[in-house]
């Protein structure tokens, strides 16, 4: 194997990792947000948590966040509470650090 070989593979397999750190993170982040709907819905506890898996799967629909917003908001006005969209890219934008800090302490 030359050395060329090597570094492709090493590039490989760092865009891999990279690639997968970045799923866990956007995973976490969408999992914060639907912690945070359900206390705004007045959900606690392991219905909280299943509501989390719920807007954490919303976000393989279709790429990017809009589908997450889309969800989250739809569960909101079904309350009677009031959220925007800018809202929401609000809070995601927020958490997305958390989830980031999160993820590096324990994986």
């Amino acid at each position: 194997m030359t050395t060329f070989d090597e570094r492709e593979k090493g590039f490989e397999a760092k865009y891999k990792h990279d690639q997968e750190l970045q799923f866990k993170v956007i995973a976490r982040r969408n999992k914060l947000l639907g912690l945070w709907v359900a206390a705004k819905l007045g959900i606690s506890g392991q219905a909280a948590e299943a509501y989390a898996k719920e807007v954490v799967a919303a976000d393989l629909e279709k790429p990017g966040d809009d589908d997450v917003i889309e969800k989250v908001m739809k569960d909101l006005g079904a309350k009677g509470i009031a959220a925007t969209a800018a809202e929401i890219h609000k809070q995601l934008d927020g958490l997305l650090s958390v989830a980031k800090e999160q993820i590096a302490k324990h994986g």
